[in-house]
C-alpha cells in the first residue's frame, strides 16, 4: 500500500500551490524575491522575444524549472486559455491549507475566521483578503466553487497579499460552516437590520463571520446555519456598505477581544 504520510505531505504541498497566468503578472511575481516559485510553464507557440524572454531569463536566474507545453496543455494548467498569454507560474503560498487540516490542529488561542459566501467580484475579493490578512483574522474560509477565481485581478486588488494570506479551502461553504460548528464555533452572519450590532457583540473562543454575495447577500442555505445575526449601524439613510469595507470593520473592529 502507498505510504499515507507521503500522500498527505504531497497533497498538503499542492494545496499551497497557486497557479497564476498572464505575462505581466508572472514577470512581476518572478521579480518578487520573497516568493517561492515552483515551476514556470510556457506555450511552445510563444515568440522568444520581449517580455517572454524576460520571464524565461528571470526564471533561469532563480533556478526555477521551465516546462514547455502545447497551447492546449497550457490552457489546462492556467485554467484560462483565453487570457493566459501562453504563460503560467506555480507559486507556493505558505499559508494556504485545507480547512479540515486547520481544524484538526489543537489550539487554546481564540479563533476568528472570515467566511465568504459567493463573493464573485475579483476586486472585492482581493480587498477582503488584504484587510483580513492585515487585521485580526486568523483565516479566510474560501469555497472552491462559487467565488471569483484567484487570478491577476484578485492579486492586484489584494496588493500581493494573496500569496501570504491564511486561506482555508473547502469545496462548499455550508459544509465548511458545519465542520466549524462541530468544533464549537459560533457562526455570525452580517445582515442589515439585525438587532445586535457588530460592535456590541462579544464572540466566544471560536467565531466565524460570514459575508454574503455583493448583490444577493448570504445564501439561504448558509443563512439557515447562522447562530447569530449582526448588523452595522447606519446613519443618513445609508442602507449598506461595500462588502470589502465590511470585512475591514470585522478585521479591525473594537468588538475583537484577544
Amino acid at each position: 500500500m502507498p505510504d499515507q504520510s507521503h500522500y498527505a505531505d504531497k497533497k498538503s504541498f499542492f494545496d499551497r500551490m497557486l497557479t497564476i497566468y498572464g505575462r505581466k503578472p508572472v514577470l512581476e511575481t518572478l521579480q518578487d524575491t520573497s516568493l517561492e516559485c515552483h515551476a514556470l510553464h510556457l506555450a511552445e507557440s510563444n515568440r522568444e522575444a520581449g517580455i517572454v524572454a524576460d520571464i524565461r531569463q528571470c526564471a533561469q536566474k532563480l533556478g526555477i524549472p521551465i516546462k514547455i507545453h502545447s497551447r492546449e496543455a497550457l490552457a489546462r494548467i492556467s485554467k484560462n486559455g483565453k487570457q493566459d498569454q501562453g504563460v503560467a507560474l506555480d507559486v507556493l503560498c505558505p499559508s494556504f491549507q485545507q480547512l479540515t487540516h486547520y481544524l484538526s490542529e489543537p489550539t487554546e488561542k481564540p479563533r476568528r475566521l472570515l467566511a465568504l459566501d459567493g463573493i464573485n467580484n475579483p476586486q472585492n475579493l482581493g480587498m477582503i483578503i488584504r484587510s483580513a490578512a492585515a487585521g485580526e483574522i486568523d483565516g479566510i474560509i474560501l469555497a472552491q466553487k462559487g467565488t471569483a477565481a484567484l487570478g491577476p485581478l484578485v492579486i492586484k486588488a489584494s496588493a500581493g497579499t494573496l500569496y501570504r494570506a491564511p486561506l482555508l479551502l473547502h469545496p462548499a461553504l455550508p459544509e465548511a460552516l458545519k465542520l466549524c460548528q462541530d468544533k464549537g464555533s459560533q457562526v455570525c452572519m452580517l445582515e442589515a437590520g439585525a438587532p445586535i450590532s457588530l460592535f456590541n457583540h462579544r464572540a466566544g473562543a471560536f467565531c466565524v463571520y460570514v459575508l454574503g454575495n455583493e448583490t444577493d447577500g448570504v445564501s439561504a442555505q448558509v443563512k439557515a446555519l447562522a447562530d447569530t445575526q449582526l448588523s452595522i449601524p447606519m446613519r443618513n439613510g445609508v442602507e449598506s456598505l461595500n462588502v470589502a469595507v465590511t470585512a475591514s470593520l470585522i478585521a479591525y473592529g473594537p468588538h475583537l477581544v484577544r
